[in-house]
This record gives structure tokens, sequence and C-alpha cells, in this order.
């Protein structure tokens, strides 16, 4: 009967034991961050901003054959604006006019 109690002791013993050294390893190896996660993600976005910034400059100053700081004046920005959307206009009515050609062609034929 001692015997029981006693290894049921040293059982519960070890599990203590156990646990106060999981805790204690936890403690110890606590990992402190040096850069907060909020600090992280505004250099993140100021490194975008940065980034974004000089390959524009560079995409228009030194494969366009600009002046690398138009990129600041937003007449440069309405100017690509409208030849984008010229182009996209004149596809539409290309599309249009080879549609209402093949609409036409069919009608004839029917």
């Amino acid at each position: 009967m001692k015997g029981q109690q006693l290894e049921e002791n040293q059982a519960q013993t070890e599990e203590v034991s156990k646990e106060e050294t999981r805790a204690e390893r936890r403690s110890r190896f606590r990992r402190t961050r040096l850069i907060p996660i909020w600090l992280r993600l505004i250099i993140v976005a100021v490194l975008m901003a940065i980034s974004l910034t000089a390959g524009a400059m560079i995409g228009y100053g030194v494969i366009g054959d600009g002046n690398p700081f138009d990129v600041f004046h937003r007449s440069t920005w309405q100017h690509i604006i409208d030849i984008v959307e010229k182009d996209t206009k004149s596809n539409n009515h290309r599309w249009e006019a080879a549609a209402l050609l093949f609409l036409h062609h069919h009608r004839k034929v029917a």
C-alpha cells in the first residue's frame, strides 16, 4: 500500500516538475520583437512608395528619354491617360464596325 502511494506521489511530482520546466522554458525563451508589427507595416508601405516613385522616374526619364522629374507633374499623367483612353476608344470602334459588317453580311445571305 505504501509502495503504491509512493509511486503515485513520485508520478505527481514528476508531472508537476515537467510543467514547471515547460513554464520556465517558455519564460526563458520568450521572444521580444525589436521592431513592432505596426512599425514594420509602416516601413513596408514607405519602401513601396519609394520604389514606385523611383521606378516611375527611371521608366520615364531613362527609358523614355524624358526629364525624370516630369513624373511629378499632373500634366504628364493626364497625357498618359489620354493616350490610353484614345487607344481604347479606337479599338472599341474597330470591334463595333466589324460586328456591324458581320451582322449586315449575314442578313443579306439569309
